[in-house]
């Protein structure tokens, strides 16, 4: 069955990208239905190809599958000028180019922005460098963790916990973030083309967009230089702020105002906690705020997690399950929609895919490839080519 076109159909991306950064914003222009070309060197393709067990080949490993859906691969070999000569004719034919490359390293190969808008003047040139130009550290590598610690994001977790080491997220946080700036980045310059007909360099640097992102709320008692203030967004770094135990999982719940909390407290075995003994007794704001969490947690023990799903939502109280690593796939909500697709690989056989989130009633996103092998595309696009010219 042949998946309706998304909404970026008929766009086509020359993607020069690897590692998790590039390939997470050109598989989401590919879910939105652009056609993304991955060109890679065949002799190992993108390194992420590698890492991680995969059934068969060793070159699906689980990060690459989960970046790669909705593309092309093309082998070219650029240390040759015949793969140069043939991904030349390739970006006459594209709308953007894109790569996360070290600016020197694509300059090398003759892949600069003005050699590229030398091969199409309206071509989008988008660049994923670490650092913006002009400051000390332009030029240098990035990689996930580097960003997550000159960001700052490596002491948000000792204002949550106390441990005052600074950590990074267990995530790779920085370059998927930055991953979804550059697909935002990419559809504004193609809609400044679509007003102007130019195409244009755009730079999406890790450090600037990532520390904009993750300290928005954090900035919050820094905001006003005058103003003597605390570091940290006090709600998201409470030490409470953490799922309760139920009788068989857990959940989260959050009240939108006392009157949630009354009804959540009273359903757990609580009535009236506002008044109770315990929560009256306590002296100061701070130790009611600990007996209060208490209440809750003893609450939230008291029923099973379907039973709180049902009765918080019978009762308008915020409230969601909280998944692990094994009931996240038997989640009865991301089941209904089938959002963990079971799909095939030629070489490698069944694998599990997350389906596109967004929704578009006349241009839905779909899943329309499967990660492709290394140049599995490649006489089809060349043969394409031919035909072009």
């Amino acid at each position: 069955m042949t998946a309706a076109p998304g909404p970026l159909h008929g766009l086509r991306i020359i993607d020069l990208t690897q590692f998790v950064l590039g390939p997470y914003a050109t598989q989401t222009l590919g879910d939105l239905g652009a056609d993304i070309i991955k060109v890679e060197d065949p002799n190992g393709g993108d390194r992420q190809r590698n890492q991680g067990k995969a059934p068969k080949s060793a070159k699906m490993g689980p990060l690459f599958v989960a970046l790669n859906r909705n593309k092309r691969s093309v082998a070219l070999d650029l240390k040759t000028q015949e793969g140069r000569d043939k991904l030349k004719k390739l970006i006459a034919t594209g709308d953007v180019f894109i790569h996360n490359m070290r600016p020197e390293a694509i300059a090398r190969l003759g892949f600069a922005y003005d050699e590229v808008k030398a091969l199409k003047s309206d071509i989008i040139y988008v660049e994923a460098v670490g650092y913006a130009d002009g400051g000390p550290y332009s030029g240098r590598q990035a990689f996930d963790d580097l960003i997550q610690g000159a960001s700052g994001a490596d002491a948000l977790l000792s204002l949550y916990d106390g441990d005052h080491a600074l950590r990074p997220f267990p995530s790779i946080i920085a370059d998927k973030t930055c991953g979804l700036f550059a697909a935002i980045a990419t559809l504004a310059a193609l809609q400044h083309k679509n007003r102007t007909g130019e195409g244009q360099y755009v730079q999406v640097p890790m450090l600037e967009t990532f520390t904009g992102y993750i300290q928005v709320e954090h900035i919050w008692g820094k905001t006003y230089p005058e103003i003597p203030g605390k570091y940290g967004h006090p709600t998201t770094i409470t030490p409470h702020r953490r799922p309760y135990p139920t009788k068989d999982g857990h959940i989260v719940v959050l009240p939108a105002d006392r009157e949630g909390s009354e009804k959540f407290l009273e359903l757990g075995g609580f009535p009236d906690a506002y008044n109770s003994k315990r929560f009256l007794e306590a002296e100061g704001g701070k130790a009611r705020v600990e007996v209060y969490y208490e209440m809750m947690r003893e609450a939230a023990a008291t029923r099973t997690t379907k039973e709180w799903m049902d009765l918080c939502a019978e009762h308008s109280v915020p409230a969601m399950r909280a998944n692990d690593g094994d009931s996240l796939f038997e989640d009865p909500h991301l089941k209904a929609i089938g959002f963990f697709e079971e799909r095939e690989i030629k070489s490698e056989g069944k694998y599990r895919a997350m389906r596109p989130g967004l929704q578009f009633e006349k241009s839905p996103c779909a899943i329309r490839l499967d990660p492709p092998a290394i140049g599995e595309h490649t006489d089809e696009v060349l043969a394409m080519l031919d035909k072009a010219t």
